[in-house]
């Protein structure tokens, strides 16, 4: 077994002997299933930051606000988040409001691909709210809910998605490609260092610039 894997589910253990619980989410789970080496080890948790400073002490606990702790466990960095409900996105990025929650249903909601949705239990049980692991078995790039929403919500999600499209070989779900297209414009509204910084994370980062630039050509 991983031994990212194997901490997990002691720090699993920790959590449930504290009275709360704790699954790994996203793009670890999607790693984790693809047989793709773990590198980010994002985990969801209901116990919320100021609970967890009561058995994890040595967190960081810089974004504690945001329902957020980042956790150097053994050798491995795990960030934690409280369950959680988010809405208002004002600036095209970031959600105005949080509110912490203990339902994994609820939280799922907040998520952007499918594939990226997925929980895993501490034992190694996915939990599957949105097909996501239908859409991973079958390579396909999929929106949770209305895809025009979800890219106004945070139009950065247009490079993450074709950094999937190349790095896992996916193709994406032609009703999202074509909001995708048609909304490329709604990128000028982010950063153009949040962008180079997700490019950046892609190992065939020259097509996905040129993939960008086509895109944006054609909206802006």
């Amino acid at each position: 077994m991983d031994h990212k894997i194997i901490l997990f589910k002691e720090l699993a253990d920790l959590f449930n002997k504290n009275g709360y619980s704790l699954y790994m989410v996203g793009g670890s789970v999607r790693d984790y299933l693809l047989n793709l080496p773990l590198t980010d080890m994002d985990l969801v948790t209901d116990a919320n930051p100021e609970k967890m400073k009561e058995f994890l002490s040595d967190a960081d606990y810089t974004f504690a606000k945001y329902g957020s702790i980042k956790l150097k466990y053994k050798d491995v960095k795990f960030d934690i988040t409280t369950l959680r409900k988010e809405s208002n996105y004002l600036d095209s990025r970031h959600p105005g409001e949080i509110e912490f929650t203990n339902d994994l249903s609820v939280d799922v909601k907040r998520r952007d691909l499918t594939i990226n949705a997925l929980y895993l239990s501490n034992d190694l049980k996915v939990i599957d709210y949105v097909n996501g692991e239908e859409d991973l078995n079958n390579r396909v790039l999929k929106m949770i809910g209305d895809p025009l929403t979800r890219i106004q919500e945070d139009p950065l999600r247009i490079v993450r998605i074709y950094r999937f499209y190349l790095d896992l070989d996916f193709k994406i779900d032609p009703e999202l490609e074509v909001v995708i297209k048609e909304h490329a414009s709604l990128l000028s509204k982010i950063r153009k260092e949040k962008i180079l910084e997700e490019i950046h994370k892609c190992s065939h980062s020259e097509e996905l610039k040129e993939i960008l630039e086509k895109l944006t050509t054609n909206n802006l």
